[in-house]
């Protein structure tokens, strides 16, 4: 208690004005600008995250059912009543999919088309992503397709009350170098909704019936995948397992993690990454911290002989300016703290900071405060701050000095 006593009184005291505090208060302020800069960076990284993780749950179910040999397999094959009755599915769709050519006004782009059943929407509810037309892929007997607005935008689309698009598909089974369009199955459907996603999924995905792509594709009662939807709060990893079981090992079944596994781990990386720059620039900035001790230091010779003289051993006057140093860092991460947790919540909330482009996604900057890489910034930092302190203090305060 004897040093951190010393050490108040060193920052605080009315009659220790002098440069050195206010060095030390420089101090203060230069280490919690690099804390407030961590939280906010991580916050904003966890806002990014969790936007690209809600973009790609549009197209990618929280379990996916596939052969584990081939691209198909017969959708009749599958138990669905075995399926519905496993504790924590909410619903389930059959999906098939495969790239196609489409064409609209003389203009060509290809896509993945992905055919749906009629439980498609409770799976994925796009309605919500729908600003122009709806979502429906089959009208009774009519055929309509569902596709993103940059792919709308690719073929040339303007308006849907005149959007018929071919879609074309390998024909299987057959080939003819002298009829090219023999090798082809032909489709013309109209365009009956335009959804708003990311830039990726709008030029990659078009929604079409499962009937249609069964014979679009030439696969009569085959799938291609089964998605199921969770209920909120079941466990993912349980119910997967349990899905296995009951399917059997001829299919294999994985969590939305699984699918991009190699995409969410760039991401883990890229955080962590961030962190550490932002931990270097801290590094740096506590630097000021040795700056401030070692004047306080100089300044304090005398302080320090009555104390000696008092009988104060070596390690007593150490612990003294070791508190000192800490004291500083302590203060300033308190204000950093402060600071980027403040700013991380206004934002997150109320959206003060827009985007300055055109963006159907989000209209400010995505914010999300975690509690833990707050305590992750704070054991980092306060780890940086003890070695710091105690190398400048051991190195200024000699024994018999």
């Amino acid at each position: 208690m004897l040093p951190q006593f010393f050490a108040r009184r060193y920052l605080f005291s009315p009659k220790s004005r002098s440069v050195v505090n206010l060095i030390s208060g420089l101090s203060v302020v230069a280490v919690a600008m690099p804390v407030t800069a961590m939280i906010i960076l991580l916050s904003v990284f966890n806002g990014f995250e969790s936007l690209v993780k809600s973009m790609c749950s549009a197209f990618d179910a929280d379990l996916t059912v596939t052969p584990r040999q081939g691209q198909t397999f017969a959708a009749d094959a599958v138990d669905t009543a075995a399926v519905a009755r496993i504790d924590g599915v909410e619903a389930f769709s059959f999906i098939l999919e495969q790239s196609a050519l489409l064409e609209h006004a003389g203009r060509q782009a290809t896509a993945t088309v992905r055919g749906v059943d009629d439980a498609y929407g409770e799976v994925f509810p796009l309605a919500e992503a729908i600003p122009s037309g709806e979502f429906r892929v089959r009208l009774g007997d009519l055929e309509r397709l569902v596709m993103g607005q940059s792919m709308a935008y690719m073929l040339g689309v303007r308006t849907l009350a005149d959007a018929d698009v071919n879609v074309y598909a390998v024909r299987r089974g057959s080939f003819s170098s002298l009829l090219p369009f023999d090798n082809y199955t032909r489709r013309t459907v109209p365009l009956g909704g335009v959804y708003s996603l990311d830039l990726e999924t709008e030029r990659t995905y078009v929604l079409a019936s499962l009937r249609l792509a069964q014979e679009l594709f030439s696969h009569p009662g085959r799938v291609s995948g089964l998605v199921v939807r969770l209920r909120e709060g079941a466990d993912a990893e349980r119910v997967r397992q349990a899905l296995e079981q009951r399917l059997g090992g001829e299919y294999r079944v994985r969590t939305r993690y699984e699918l991009r596994a190699s995409f969410y781990r760039i991401m883990t990386y890229e955080k962590w990454g961030i962190f550490f720059i932002s931990l270097l620039v801290l590094l740096v900035a506590s630097f000021s911290v040795v700056g401030a001790l070692a004047m306080l230091i100089v300044d304090k010779r005398r302080d320090i002989a009555t104390l000696r003289a008092l009988g104060a051993d070596t390690s007593l006057v150490r612990a003294v300016f070791r508190s000192e140093g800490l004291l500083i860092c302590g203060l300033g991460a308190l204000f950093g703290v402060v600071l980027g947790v403040g700013a991380s919540l206004v934002q997150q909330h109320f959206g003060l900071i827009g985007i300055p482009a055109e963006t159907f996604l989000t209209k400010s900057y995505p914010v999300e405060f975690r509690f833990g890489d707050l305590v992750v910034v704070l054991a980092a930092f306060g780890l940086v701050a003890y070695v710091i302190s105690n190398i400048t203090v051991r190195s200024m305060v000699k024994h018999n000095s």
